[in-house]
């Protein structure tokens, strides 16, 4: 359904650490710089972030939230310890299962160094 997600940065190389680190965890290679954006591609998608090529401040959407898949509830706490270890705040409720039965989500949120929040989800396999 998508090609690519883009978000605003404020600090280009505060936000390539912080995404380097945080998709790592996920299996995602560093990030490849472009003009003022960096993209990371892995699973068929790409993601990026840039200075706004209107030279205005970057700024998070109020109520987006940016979703990344995860293989797992391991992998989940570990990509959510390596973006707050490199800049990230965390938010909502701690790392943990929501909702019961087959629509059952492992779920982490998180800001980035720009405010953007990020949700790791892992949901279980259909039995």
């Amino acid at each position: 359904m998508f090609n690519h997600i883009m978000l605003g940065a404020s600090d280009l190389e505060k936000s390539r650490q912080f995404y380097d680190a945080f998709l790592g965890v996920l299996g995602v290679p560093p990030g490849n710089a472009n003009k003022n954006r960096y993209f990371w591609r892995g699973n068929g998608g790409t993601f990026g972030v840039g200075t706004p090529i209107n030279g205005q401040p970057a700024t998070f959407g109020n109520g987006s939230t940016t979703g990344f898949a995860a293989t797992s509830p391991e992998q989940v706490n570990a990509a959510h310890a390596a973006g707050l270890a490199n800049g990230g705040v965390t938010c909502e409720d701690p790392p943990g299962w929501r909702g019961e039965g087959p629509g059952a989500l492992y779920l982490a949120y998180l800001r980035d160094p720009d405010g953007n929040k990020l949700c790791l989800a892992h949901r279980k396999p259909k039995e």
